[in-house]
């Protein structure tokens, strides 16, 4: 009973995700991010420096941590929600980062979430993780053979052409991979970054769509990303 549960929940939650793919749910429009980005700036300004967020625990991922609840500012500061919205049945979660010096809204593609959903299904069944060879400090691959899977499953990258891996960390949590696109900046635009900071702003800085569900990146001796200690 549990696995049917599970199973059908995960197929329904996909279904309802996919259903939108056709209605523009599945592009970062800048001008809605622009128009939510006003709203919050309004919000704010009349609240006394509060911000339309819902409340997520201390350790939740920067990333996904601050997601706004549009509730607070439709229809006073607003006219409705976007049409890519998880909550108009998008694909996109809108969140804000920098909260405490610049409150910028940016976005969480949700098919992201779909992918750890059903790899954590899938780790309920089996009662364990397969893991492979460690990639970096506390970082393994998966695998995917082990769990049941035909192929190794992968993430449609929001930055380029490419599909990202997956990987899971000592934690027992599932990640994101976003290594391929982390050097590709690093390689072309060849930034001013430092050994030990946290190198993912170079993506959330210059995307609408944020690198959430990922552990920290650092660069190495050659500049290349690294998983962080």
């Amino acid at each position: 009973m549990l696995f049917l549960t599970l199973s059908l929940t995960f197929l329904l939650s996909g279904c309802m995700l996919s259903s939108n793919d056709n209605a523009g749910s599945t592009i970062p429009y800048e001008d809605q991010l622009e128009i939510i980005q006003k709203a919050v700036d309004r919000f704010q300004e009349s609240s006394g420096g509060l911000l339309p967020i819902k409340t997520r625990e201390m350790e939740t991922d920067i990333y996904i941590k601050y997601p706004i609840d549009f509730a607070k500012i439709i229809p006073a500061y607003t006219e409705k929600i976007p049409s890519n919205a998880y909550e108009k049945g998008g694909i996109f979660q809108y969140v804000l980062i920098d909260v405490e010096t610049n409150p910028t809204v940016k976005l969480v593609d949700l098919r992201v979430a779909e992918r750890i959903r059903e790899l954590n299904l899938r780790k309920s069944i089996n009662g364990s993780i397969s893991y492979k060879d460690p990639i970096g400090e506390g970082v393994f691959e998966i695998d995917f053979t082990e769990m049941g899977f035909k192929k190794p499953l992968t993430v449609e990258s929001p930055y380029s052409d490419t599909h990202l891996p997956m990987v899971v960390g000592g934690d027992g949590k599932f990640y994101i991979d976003y290594s391929i696109d982390l050097n590709r900046i690093l390689s072309e635009e060849n930034p001013d970054v430092k050994q030990g900071e946290d190198i993912r702003y170079l993506l959330a800085d210059k995307y609408p769509v944020l690198p959430a569900y990922s552990k920290p990146y650092t660069v190495n001796e050659l500049n290349e990303p690294i998983f962080m200690k």
